[in-house]
């Protein structure tokens, strides 16, 4: 990487200084950051030139004299040149320490980066979800390659990482591996968390995302609509997996869980509910945040129909649930089969729950949100949506008032 570096020999005299010889220093500038050292020589400052930065004269006292700052700026250049060949970041203070031999303590981000997620793996199914491993585990990777790829280096320094590092970054996720804006946000967020391991351990002085400012732009959420939620609940379908498929999908229409929770979910865990109804009673696999949903009648169907299933004898859980790709490839033939023109995913019957189960009818959102297992009623705000309908039928309220 280009620099531009600069030598200065100069006096420093001290403080209160009245007569006598001066410390003579070494300035080195790079970049215009500055490092100085001492040089151990002093000198009478009538006999120094500030313009040339070395003794007058030519008598041998003197010529000895600046031999020795000239090797001094020499040792500077060396020091200069093997930092250049190892294709290290040159600052002032490398250089200094250089020619002083002093050893640096040096810390690599893609080290730090690495020993993060090797913690998270160690905690996976405790602490953390796979899923979570999977995503800082890929932000390494989009960061080693990033890295590669501006400094054509396999690693960097921990203190070069600065604000210049971040924006180049953020351009490097959204034009060479054409993320879009929030992935590209998520990956740097995930980075942030290094850099603030960093900054928290004293091995990086200032934080360089202080002056980047990128926020997630709000995703337009698909859910069904109940004309839809009733297509899909009476249809036929030829193969027993399609059908059981379509069976948890609704299940967790009626009851707001998430993928991992419907695949944990066991028989225990549905219990007689305050009211005497049927609750379920778990906790969220994300957050670990406890969930507690009264069943609907069509859920309570649908968890009847599989009560006696072998498989769920033998494992003890609610549901023969498929891998979360599987119930993804399969939802796509489904909405296919029932004409429904939307993009399905298991997720969508969180949304569903959400906006079309729950708030359409009148539940206020501060119960969906304790039933979505959510701490901020903003994360709510993302799954539910507030239809026409709904402003409709709250407005006619007021109308007949006017």
């Amino acid at each position: 990487m280009k620099t531009n570096f600069s030598l200065l020999f100069y006096l420093k005299k001290p403080k209160n200084y009245t007569d006598g010889t001066v410390p003579i220093y070494l300035r080195i500038t790079v970049n215009g950051k500055r490092a100085e050292t001492t040089t151990a020589r002093s000198c009478d400052p009538l006999q120094w030139s500030s313009k040339t930065g070395r003794l007058k004269g030519t008598k041998e006292s003197a010529r000895t004299f600046n031999a020795y700052l000239d090797q001094l700026q020499a040792m500077v250049y060396a020091a200069h040149q093997s930092l250049t060949e190892q294709k290290t970041t040159i600052t002032a203070d490398r250089l200094k320490n250089k020619l002083t031999g002093k050893t640096e303590n040096i810390r690599m981000i893609l080290d730090v980066f690495r020993e993060h997620n090797r913690q998270v793996s160690t905690l996976v199914g405790t602490d953390f979800a796979k899923g979570t491993l999977e995503r800082y585990q890929t932000s390494l990777k989009h960061t080693a390659d990033f890295i590669k790829w501006k400094y054509n280096v396999n690693d960097i320094d921990i203190r070069d990482i600065d604000h210049d590092f971040v924006i180049s970054y953020d351009f490097y996720l959204r034009s060479v591996r054409k993320c879009g804006n929030n992935s590209a946000v998520k990956y740097l967020k995930n980075f942030k968390k290094i850099v603030r391991i960093c900054i928290a351990s004293g091995w990086l002085k200032s934080d360089p995302f202080i002056n980047y400012k990128a926020k997630v732009k709000v995703v337009d959420r698909v859910f069904l609509n109940n004309e839809e939620l009733k297509r899909m609940a009476v249809k036929e379908f030829v193969t027993e997996r399609l059908g059981q498929i379509r069976d948890i999908f609704l299940f967790s229409c009626f009851t707001g869980l998430a993928y991992a929770d419907v695949y944990k979910l066991r028989g225990a865990e549905v219990i007689a509910g305050p009211d005497g109804e049927k609750w379920i009673n778990t906790k969220r696999q994300k957050t670990a945040i406890p969930t507690r949903v009264p069943l609907l009648p069509p859920a309570v169907a649908i968890l009847n129909k599989y009560s006696d299933s072998p498989v769920c004898e033998h494992s003890g859980k609610a549901f023969p649930v498929s891998t979360n790709q599987k119930m993804n490839a399969y939802l796509k033939e489904i909405a296919d089969i029932c004409g429904i023109p939307k993009k399905l995913t298991f997720h969508i019957a969180r949304h569903t729950f959400a906006t079309t189960v729950t708030l359409s009818n009148g539940v206020p959102i501060e119960s969906v949100s304790k039933m979505l297992g959510h701490t901020n009623i903003k994360t709510t705000q993302h799954y539910a949506k507030i239809l026409d309908l709904k402003v409709g039928q709250d407005m006619s309220k007021i109308r007949q008032l006017y």
